[in-house]
């Protein structure tokens, strides 16, 4: 069953329904963080990368995905009209997906953020390692599934391998 977001929805009953939906798919939520300024994300059990990639990147295999250790899945929930830190990471690549909602991405290779493309639906977005990268919120909430793609198995990355370039909520950056 699809999810529907409206934009006067609150932050705790859009979790809910994301909890639910996860839930009723099968997919054990090891944790989650409401207290984004963006909005948040669930964090998925690792043993199920390959029931969480069936389900939200059909057709692209866990083996395919893996490029040098395990792979995390987790659950990003952007509100309208706001943007996480145009960032990049050293120990990971990931891969993104709009699952509901509406949401948009800037990508460029340099710290020169590159123009925001409105994302559809089903639109799968893959970013590289070092590649810099901004999810934006349009203005309905947005829910993107991601797979952190390990690239270092001796130290996997973490929420700690945020490389921030520009940030709106005053965080702090490079």
């Amino acid at each position: 069953m699809p999810l529907t977001f409206y934009p006067t929805d609150s932050k705790l009953a859009i979790f809910e329904k994301v909890q639910q939906y996860l839930e009723a798919n099968g997919l054990l939520v090891t944790s989650r963080d409401l207290a984004r300024p963006w909005g948040g994300f669930f964090v998925i059990d690792e043993t199920q990368a390959q029931q969480f990639a069936q389900q939200f990147f059909f057709g692209i295999s866990v083996a395919d995905l893996r490029i040098g250790g395990r792979l995390s899945p987790k659950i990003l929930i952007v509100q309208g009209s706001r943007r996480l830190s145009w960032q990049y990471h050293h120990r990971r690549a990931e891969i993104w997906k709009l699952v509901a909602g509406e949401a948009g991405v800037a990508i460029s290779p340099t710290d020169d953020e590159g123009l925001v493309q409105p994302m559809m639906p089903g639109d799968v977005i893959r970013l590289d390692r070092g590649q810099r990268h901004r999810l934006v919120g349009l203005e309905n909430w947005g829910m993107v599934a991601e797979i952190w793609q390990h690239t270092d198995a001796l130290h996997p990355s973490d929420e700690d391998d945020i490389v921030r370039v520009q940030d709106d909520f005053g965080r702090s950056v490079l």
